[in-house]
């Protein structure tokens, strides 16, 4: 592993050393490795999903109505569905 050294304010310092004690985690090193892991899952998470949209996007071919009748025609079917 390598090392990193990251100064916080001495109010995170007390939060981190919170968590450990907790006992859920052995370390403060431990408990920022879990925290970057959990944000590189949602990163992941997030481009999937953008990806899947994009795939989607891509499948449903292209519009050639009017931009204004599609909306208008969306916002009747929203208006629709409300009752």
């Amino acid at each position: 592993m390598v090392q990193l050294n990251v100064s916080v304010p001495p109010i995170l310092k007390d939060w981190v050393d919170s968590r450990v004690a907790e006992g859920r985690y052995s370390s403060a090193s431990d408990y920022v490795r879990d925290l970057l892991r959990r944000d590189q899952d949602a990163a992941m998470s997030e481009t999937e999903w953008l990806r899947d949209m994009i795939a989607e996007g891509l499948a449903s071919g292209v519009l050639t109505d009017d931009p204004k009748t599609i909306i208008e025609d969306i916002i009747a079917e929203r208006r629709a569905r409300r009752g």
